[in-house]
């Protein structure tokens, strides 16, 4: 019988939610929290990013354990590089998203009162605004049921948390995430290791972005005027941070001298 150390087990849970609160985490879920209008569209974006986090921690622990894979401190801090760049990409996006006509239709013409067929996509006419003129036109709104699901979270927005997650996977406490596999005497421990520390991640993450996606459900009209500038400060918090983070890891983290070491 194959003895797996439930503290460590439980270590590993209370792990992966402390490290949803990671900055570098929280700027970049929030920066596509953002985007969203539904409590439960913000928490589906904290768990396509745990799931994709989970995914990387998931790929590199087993790498450790079972092929005793050993990653060089250059390897690492390309790691935390990369998620640095992630930041400032997505930032930088948000902006450039912001400033563009995404939404014409605004949310009082999409909730309004009218027919919507569960089936068929519905053909209709009444008043609405496209680059800030109100103006009618005939214009067709997919099915019901459709639109409920975009209305939850989008295909594009789930595999943008995904991603994010997937490249943070080795920043931060991660780092100390994997370190513990080393203490684990079986494969199967470190396997429910990994599997509780990416559960933990999933729930705090949702949590994180539960709460986040809380004050853009508010349907008033000072709170959709203000989306804009909420959308413009989260991209420029990702992207500041990002290059904060950069900086750090390529000269007080020392990544650029061994860069250089590594090419003379």
């Amino acid at each position: 019988m194959i003895e797996i150390p439930l503290p460590a087990l439980l270590l590993g849970l209370l792990f992966g939610i402390q490290h949803a609160t990671d900055a570098d985490h929280v700027i970049a879920v929030a920066t596509i929290v953002a985007r969203t209008r539904r409590f439960s569209a913000g928490a589906l974006v904290g768990a396509f990013w745990g799931i994709g986090h989970t995914v990387t921690i998931t790929v590199v622990g087993t790498l450790i354990v079972v092929f005793h894979v050993a990653f060089p401190p250059a390897v690492a801090l390309s790691f935390e590089l990369a998620a640095a760049a992630m930041l400032i990409l997505i930032g930088a996006l948000r902006i450039v998203s912001a400033f563009r006509d995404t939404d014409p239709v605004p949310v009082a013409h999409l909730s309004e009162s009218h027919a919507h067929d569960a089936e068929r996509p519905a053909l209709h006419s009444h008043l609405h605004a496209h680059a800030g003129v109100v103006h009618r036109h005939p214009h067709v709104h997919p099915p019901a049921r459709l639109l409920r699901a975009l209305q939850t979270v989008g295909p594009a927005q789930a595999a943008r948390s995904a991603v994010v997650g997937l490249v943070h996977g080795l920043a931060g406490s991660a780092a100390i995430a994997l370190l513990v596999l080393s203490t684990m005497r079986t494969t199967a421990g470190a396997i429910g290791y990994l599997i509780l520390f990416g559960g933990g991640t999933i729930l705090g993450m949702t949590a994180i972005t539960g709460l986040l996606s809380l004050p853009l459900t508010v349907h008033a009209p000072r709170v959709w005027r203000g989306r804009q500038a909420l959308s413009v400060a989260t991209g420029a918090l990702s992207v500041g941070f990002g290059v904060y983070l950069a900086v750090q890891i390529g000269l007080a983290n020392g990544l650029l001298d061994r860069l250089t070491a590594a090419l003379h």
